[in-house]
C-alpha cells in the first residue's frame, strides 16, 4: 500500500517523461535519429597516425559541423570514427575517468579493473524506468568506484564476463532492437572505462536505437567531450551531497566538484537529455538527498526527469557501517517526498 502511495501508475510517469525527454521520444517515434547517427554523417579529415593534439583539433571542427547540421553521406571518415580513435589513444595512458590512473590499458588492468571490455550480462531489461522498458542493457564488469553497498559488486569489483568484438556487439544490439528494445543501455559496473569499445561498436550499429549512458558521472572532461554528440539520455547517478560521504563510502575524491561539473557539461551536449537517479540512503536525507535535489532544481531545471529511489538495501560490505546497515524507514521515505515538493521538481518519480 505504501509503495502505491509513493509511485504513480506508469501512464502518468510516461507523460512526465515525455515532457522532460522530448528528443528521446522523437527517436522512438521515428521522427528523429539517435545522436550517433548524426555523428556518422559529419565529415572530418584526419589520419590515424596524427598526434593527439591534431586529432582534438579535428574533433572540435567536427563538433561545430554537427551543431550546425553540416551533414554528408557516404563518408570516408566520420566524427564517430574520430571519437573512437581518440578514445583508443587515451587508454594508452588512461584518463577516461577522474581517477586518472594513467595506466596503459592496452597492456595492463587500470584502477577500474578494466583492460579489454568484458560483458558480464546483456538482456532486455524490464526493471528500469517505464519510459526505458524494454531496455537492451549491457552490463560491463569493472568500476572506478568502490561503493561499500554495491548491489552489483560481483561484477563491479571483479573481472568477469565474455569478450565480444565490436561487430558482434553491434549485431546483438540489432537483434535486441528487432525484439523491441527501446534503447541500448550501457551500464556496469561503469561504462566509462569501456568507452573505446562502445564507440567502436556504435560505428557498426545500423539500427536507429537511442543511446542511454547509465553512469556514476565521474568521467574526466575529455570523456565528456567524446560523449558529446553520442549520448541521447544520461541515465545519471547522483549519489552523494558532499565529498566526505563520497570518499567514505565510494572512495571517490572531489566527488561533488567532478559530478556537478559533468552534469553542467552534459546539459550543453548536443540534443542530450537527462534521467537522473538518486538512491536515498538511510541517515543521509539532510546531508545528501536535500542538497542534491536542490542543486538539480537550481542548475539543471525543475522540468528534468528525476527518479528518487527507495530501493536501497544493505549489500556487499554495508553491514560494517551501522548507519547504512538497514533499509529506509517510513519517516525517511516521507521526508524524501517532502524534499521533492520543496525544491519544485515537476517530473520526478518517487518510490
Amino acid at each position: 500500500m505504501m509503495v502505491m502511495w509513493f509511485r504513480r501508475v506508469d501512464i502518468r510517469e510516461i507523460e512526465k517523461a515525455k515532457r522532460a525527454m522530448p528528443h528521446y521520444f522523437e527517436i522512438l517515434s521515428g521522427r528523429e535519429k539517435p545522436n550517433f547517427f548524426y555523428a556518422k554523417q559529419v565529415k572530418v579529415n584526419f589520419s590515424k597516425d596524427d598526434p593527439l593534439e591534431e586529432l582534438w583539433k579535428a574533433h572540435e571542427e567536427g563538433m561545430e559541423k554537427l551543431k550546425e547540421n553540416d551533414l554528408s553521406k557516404n563518408l570516408e571518415k566520420s566524427l564517430l570514427d574520430l571519437k573512437a580513435l581518440i578514445a583508443d589513444r587515451i587508454i594508452e595512458k588512461c584518463e577516461l575517468c577522474e581517477i586518472k590512473c594513467r595506466v596503459n590499458r592496452k597492456e595492463s588492468i587500470g584502477y577500474c579493473r578494466v583492460k579489454d571490455s568484458l560483458i558480464a550480462s546483456d538482456f532486455l531489461h524490464i526493471g528500469e524506468e517505464p519510459e526505458l522498458v524494454p531496455s537492451y542493457t549491457i552490463f560491463f564488469s569493472g568500476c572506478n568506484f568502490r561503493c561499500v553497498f554495491c548491489q552489483n559488486w560481483d561484477i563491479s569489483q571483479y573481472r568477469v564476463g565474455l569478450r565480444y568484438s565490436p561487430e558482434e556487439m553491434a549485431t546483438k544490439i540489432a537483434v535486441a532492437y528487432a525484439e523491441g528494445a527501446k534503447n541500448v543501455n550501457f551500464v556496469g559496473g561503469e561504462p566509462t572505462p569501456n568507452l573505446p569499445f562502445i564507440l567502436e561498436t556504435l560505428r557498426y550499429v545500423k539500427v536507429p536505437i537511442p543511446v542511454v549512458w547509465n553512469s556514476n558521472m565521474y568521467m574526466s572532461e575529455i570523456t565528456m567531450k567524446l560523449l558529446d554528440g553520442i549520448v541521447d539520455v544520461y541515465l545519471a547517478d547522483f549519489k552523494w551531497g558532499n565529498n566526505e560521504d563520497a570518499l567514505k563510502y565510494s572512495k571517490a575524491p572531489s566527488y561533488w566538484e567532478v559530478v556537478t561539473r559533468n552534469f553542467l557539461l552534459a546539459k550543453g551536449h548536443y540534443k542530450a537529455e537527462f534521467l537522473i537517479r538518486h538512491l536515498v540512503m538511510p541517515n543521509h536525507l539532510e546531508c545528501c538527498t536535500k542538497p542534491i535535489l536542490k542543486w538539480i532544481a537550481e542548475n539543471i531545471g525543475k522540468e528534468v526527469r528525476v527518479n528518487v529511489m527507495f530501493q536501497y538495501r544493505p549489500e556487499y560490505k554495508a553491514e560494517k557501517y551501522s548507519e547504512i546497515a538497514r533499509s529506509l524507514n517510513y519517516d525517511e521515505m516521507k521526508r524524501a517526498v517532502e524534499l521533492v515538493a520543496e525544491v519544485g521538481l515537476k517530473n520526478a518519480m518517487v518510490g
